[in-house]
């Protein structure tokens, strides 16, 4: 029993143990608090602890708590001045565990759709932006632009198309084998009058600069909530771009890595961004083949596709590289 709940406790901003009691914890001042359906850790944390930027850490002292995404009601937590301790729930709460029923998740983030994705192949685009309203160089919402899109091509006023920026073919940081393309939206436009050949359009919705050249496809909102789910399985992965195109990111960042829907990745699942520790060979008497990995960061993914997934950067305390990996093991 205590084994299956010690992988469910999610550990984001703050530390929570899943093991019996230490040696001198009774003499510890603590709180009884008992979770209640709607309460999150991130909640918790907030309310009974001031240091979230120090979990990572934490996490890293108990590679034992691998995948813990829930919490669930019924369930006491012991507050101490420096931890929250979860102890192990009830029978009921082992099967709503294996059953996914009366789960607490913990957080969920809401994509806005200009995340951007990676594609094994180059789209074919509908059309493209063939001239912007008096030559101006970058356009936005409110502008009017004109494309090669028209009535030939079962074109309509008042269709739609999302709007983006060249694609970009995208190597493997470590392997160097070609990905896919780096897709970068850049807005949405809607046709307002419409010719054979061609039709002027409005910019309704842009979230970058828009240029003459952006290629159209038929839009599709990617707006969400993405909520935090347990992995299926262990992924191991690496991050391969940045939606940025710089070689580092951090918290709120969103990267993109080489695991998609094969891997069996999901949406919502969570990963710890970690990087190997050399040992100093210089001290010690002992040869040190390896040490611990250093966890510095946690990402969520907000999109899966066959090869790739995007991610946003929920947790960093140091800086994140193109090229680090990511992991977690899965719920067992």
């Amino acid at each position: 029993m205590k084994r299956s709940f010690a992988c469910l406790m999610l550990l984001i901003a703050i530390f929570v143990v899943i093991t019996p009691a230490a040696k001198g914890e009774e003499q510890e001042q603590s709180t009884t608090y008992v979770i209640q359906k709607g309460d999150t850790l991130w909640g918790l944390s907030r309310r009974y602890l001031n240091d979230p930027n120090y979990w990572p850490n934490l996490w890293a002292r108990n590679p034992d708590i691998s995948n813990p995404h829930f919490i669930f009601p019924g369930q006491k937590a012991k507050i101490y001045p420096d931890r929250i301790v979860i102890e192990p729930g009830s029978e009921q709460a082992a099967i709503a565990a294996k059953m996914g029923d009366e789960l607490v998740p913990a957080m969920s983030f809401v994509v806005s759709g200009a995340e951007g994705f990676l594609v094994e192949k180059k789209p074919v685009p509908s059309g493209y932006i063939i001239a912007t309203n008096r030559d101006r160089v970058i356009v936005g919402a409110g502008d009017k632009v004109d494309t090669d899109i028209g009535r030939l091509q079962g074109a309509k006023e008042g269709d739609r198309y999302s709007i983006y920026k060249e694609a970009k073919q995208v190597a493997h940081p470590v392997t160097n084998v070609t990905l896919g393309y780096k897709i970068e939206p850049l807005g949405s436009l809607r046709l307002i009058q419409v010719e054979d050949h061609a039709s002027r359009a409005m910019i309704d919705k842009s979230y970058k600069e828009v240029e003459a050249g952006s290629f159209l496809l038929p839009y599709r909102d990617r707006r969400r909530e993405v909520s935090l789910k347990s992995a299926i399985r262990d992924l191991r992965g690496v991050i391969v771009e940045t939606q940025t195109g710089s070689q580092v990111a951090g918290e709120g960042d969103m990267i993109y890595i080489d695991l998609g829907k094969k891997d069996g990745i999901e949406e919502g699942n969570l990963l710890y961004v970690i990087r190997d520790v050399k040992p100093e060979k210089l001290y010690g008497e002992r040869p040190v083949e390896t040490l611990p990995v250093e966890v510095f960061g946690a990402v969520v993914i907000t999109e899966v596709l066959d090869s790739t997934s995007t991610a946003l950067i929920i947790k960093s305390v140091e800086t994140i590289y193109r090229g680090d990996r990511v992991e977690v093991k899965a719920l067992k």
